[in-house]
């Protein structure tokens, strides 16, 4: 089994609480790059996206870091974008796939490209949608494919083949990288490098499985014994 700094595949933390962003950024040079997402930033308690951005920002400047547009209608889709990717060189402005509508981002993924706007493309569940995407930012500025294998196992459905299927697809685009987005647990990273992605975003409670990989599986079933008789002996229980 690999180590996390022998991996192929590169860790960008997924969150929205500065202090364990920083942390990582500070003392895990494992993590890559970092993502965050309205919903992220909400359960974070942020509430002035811009000031939590640019004091994200003034602190990690060598990493990339993605920032999600949050309108519905695609000309204030762009008006922010190039607002976003104004705050710096690491910036990935994240485009939903599509608008709450159904409409597809396509169109407005293709121009930002052009114009050199680096996009990470995200909320993507199958080839097709990788297919188009691919398409529109042919020939633009370097760019992130993200595609939500975990949301797809959530469904019944395996990522695997998905996923591996999406990095062929995606070979014929050089400045593009495929995510594997919202793993569910610790071996989604080394799945992920099994089939090729160049990128795994995972959370903090995944990155702070990382310190059990390899461990003697007999070492932590004796732990987990531990871990159950004590929490028992804790709260007194009796029969």
């Amino acid at each position: 089994m690999k180590s996390p700094d022998q991996l192929n595949v590169k860790i960008f933390a997924d969150g929205a609480d500065k202090a364990q962003m920083l942390e990582a950024y500070h003392n895990s040079p494992f993590i890559k790059g970092f993502t965050t997402n309205p919903t992220l930033m909400r359960k974070s308690g942020v509430t002035d996206y811009k000031q939590f951005a640019l004091s994200v920002l003034k602190e990690i400047t060598d990493l990339p870091i993605s920032f999600e547009v949050f309108s519905d209608e695609f000309d204030e889709m762009e008006r922010q974008a190039m607002e976003i990717a104004s705050w710096g060189a690491n910036v990935y402005v994240k485009i939903p796939v599509m608008n709450t509508k159904g409409e597809v981002s396509y169109p407005l993924i293709h121009k930002l490209s052009q114009a050199g706007v680096k996009v990470n493309v995200t909320a993507m569940m199958h080839l097709e949608q990788v297919r188009e995407v691919g398409s529109a930012i042919a020939g633009g500025a370097p760019c992130y494919v993200s595609v939500f294998a975990g949301r797809v196992a959530d469904t019944g459905r395996d990522p695997i083949p998905l996923m591996a299927a999406a990095v062929e697809l995606l070979r014929m685009y050089p400045d593009a990288e495929l995510i594997w987005a919202s793993p569910r647990e610790l071996l989604n990273i080394f799945q992920a490098d099994v089939v090729g992605c160049h990128i795994i975003t995972v959370t903090n409670d995944v990155l702070k499985k990382l310190s059990l990989v390899g461990k003697e599986l007999d070492e932590y079933s004796l732990d987990t014994v531990k871990m159950f008789y004590n929490d028992a002996q804790a709260v007194g229980y009796q029969l």
